[in-house]
C-alpha cells in the first residue's frame, strides 16, 4: 500500500512524502513522491507521525506490570495501542525480586506472543529497588535495597535480556559498580535520588546515562548544590563531558509532562537545559483511563481526584495519562512540534536499544504510525501496517 500527499515526520522535519507499506514494514519513501501503483491512499496534507514509545509506564486500565497479570498487561498494550502508543517498556516497583521475576517473566510473554491489536512490549524498565529512603517517593520502602549486580543479573537473564533501563541512587554503597557493571549491558538511570553532584558525576562517569522522570524524586538545582540535574545537564555528549554509555548523545532525561507533575515553565527550561536529550513519559499507573477513587501501587493505596494520583499521605504518585497526551501538553506549553514528537519517539526508542525497528519512518522498520491532524490529534493508528 502506498500513502500519498501526506506531511510525514521524517528525520525531526515534516516533510511532503509518498511512503510505501509492505507486510508490515516501511518498505520505501518518495523524494517526495513514488511512482504510481494500484493500491494507493490519498492523505491530503495530513500528518504523519512514527507511533510513539512509552519508556517508563506502570499501568493503566486497572492493571499494573507488577501485577505478573498476563491479561492485564494485554489490557495496558491495548490501551497504549489505541491511544497512539504503539511500543512501550512497562516499569516495576521497589518490590521484592520474586514479585519483579514473575512480572518480567510476564514481560517476556507479551514481547514474545505480541498479540494482534496490542502495543508492542520491546523491553523493561526497572525502576527499584537500588533508591534512597529519603526519594522514595511513591515507591514501598519496605523493599529498598542497596545497588546488587548479581541480583539485577539474575532477573536480567530470566528475562532474556528484556530489562532495557535499570535505576540506580549514586549514593547507595556499590552504586558505582553497579552502574559499570550493567551499563556494558543496559541502559543505567540516576533515580530516586538526594545525591550531590559529585556523587552523580561519579555514577555518570561509570557508564549511567539517563535521569528518570527529571525533577521528581531527586534535589532541586541549587546554584551552589547543582545536583544531578547539573551533572546530567553538561554531560552533552561532546566536550561537556564524557558520555560512552550514551554513544556520543549524552544524558537523557525523562520527562512527566501531565501538566501536575513538572509546572510548564519547568517543562520549557528541560528542553533547554537538555536539548535534543528530553524522552517523555507517563509514568501512568492503573488509574490511567480509569474513573476518579482508590487504586493500588506497589502495596500502597493510591486515590485519583481530578487527574491527579496521590498517596494519602498526599505525595503525588505517578500520572493518570498517557505519553500522547504528554506531548500535546509540552506542544501546548512552548516546545516546538519536532522537538516534542522526537522527544516521544526515536528518543525513547534509543534509550532501550530498539530504535533499528521502531521510533521513526524509516525503510526497514516497523510500520507503527498515527495519521493525525495539523494539531496532531490521532485520527488513525496504524500497527505494523494495520
Amino acid at each position: 500500500m502506498i500513502y500519498r500527499n501526506a506531511l510525514v515526520f521524517i528525520d525531526g522535519h515534516f516533510r511532503v512524502c509518498d511512503f510505501e507499506v509492505l507486510d508490515g514494514k516501511f518498505a520505501a519513501l518518495g523524494n517526495p513522491y513514488l511512482p504510481s501503483h494500484e493500491d494507493e491512499v490519498d492523505l491530503d496534507g495530513h500528518c504523519v507521525i512514527p507511533g510513539l514509545v512509552d519508556v517508563h509506564t506502570h499501568g493503566s486500565m486497572n492493571a499494573d506490570f507488577s501485577d505478573g497479570d498476563y491479561e492485564g498487561l494485554k489490557s495496558m498494550a491495548a490501551y497504549l495501542a489505541g491511544c497512539g502508543v504503539t511500543s512501550f517498556a512497562p516499569a516495576g516497583m521497589t518490590l521484592p525480586y520474586e514479585t519483579l521475576a514473575a512480572a518480567f517473566a510476564t514481560g517476556k510473554r507479551l514481547h514474545d506472543e505480541a498479540p494482534a491489536g496490542c502495543a508492542r512490549l520491546m523491553g523493561i524498565h526497572m525502576e527499584g529497588p537500588f533508591f534512597s529512603e529519603k526519594k522514595k517517593g511513591a515507591q514501598n520502602g519496605a523493599y529498598l535495597r542497596d545497588p546488587d549486580f548479581d541480583a539485577f543479573k539474575e532477573l536480567y537473564d530470566g528475562c532474556g535480556g528484556l530489562v532495557r533501563i535499570v535505576d540506580v541512587a549514586p549514593e547507595l554503597p556499590g552504586a558505582v559498580d553497579f552502574a559499570a557493571k550493567a551499563s556494558e549491558i543496559t541502559t543505567v538511570s540516576i533515580a530516586h535520588t538526594d545525591a550531590t553532584y559529585e556523587e552523580a558525576c561519579a555514577v555518570l562517569d561509570a557508564g549511567a546515562s539517563h535521569l528518570t522522570h527529571l525533577y521528581n524524586a531527586m534535589p532541586p538545582i541549587h546554584h551552589r548544590k547543582p545536583g544531578v540535574i547539573g551533572a546530567g545537564s553538561e554531560r552533552d555528549g561532546g566536550a561537556a563531558g564524557r558520555d560512552d554509555a550514551a554513544e556520543g548523545r549524552g544524558v537523557i532525561a525523562e520527562l512527566i509532562c501531565d501538566g501536575y507533575h513538572v509546572h510548564p515553565s519547568s517543562v520549557r527550561m528541560a528542553f533547554k537545559l537538555f536539548p535534543g536529550r528530553i524522552c517523555l513519559i507517563s509514568d501512568s499507573l492503573r488509574c490511567c483511563g480509569m474513573p476518579d477513587g482508590k487504586y493500588e501501587l506497589g502495596g500502597q493505596d493510591v486515590f485519583l481526584e481530578g487527574g491527579v494520583a496521590r498517596l494519602e499521605d498526599g505525595t503525588i504518585a505517578g500520572s493518570a495519562t498517557n505519553v500522547y497526551q504528554c506531548m500535546l501538553n509540552a506542544i501546548e506549553y512552548g516546545i516546538p512540534v519536532e522537538t516534542a514528537v522526537a522527544a516521544a519517539t526515536i528518543t525513547p526508542a534509543r534509550e532501550i536499544g530498539a530504535d533499528d525497528l521502531i521510533g521513526s519512518i524509516a525503510v526497514g522498520k516497523y510500520a507503527d504510525f498515527i495519521i493525525c491532524d495539523k494539531e496532531l490529534k490521532p485520527e488513525k493508528i496504524f500497527l505494523g501496517g494495520k
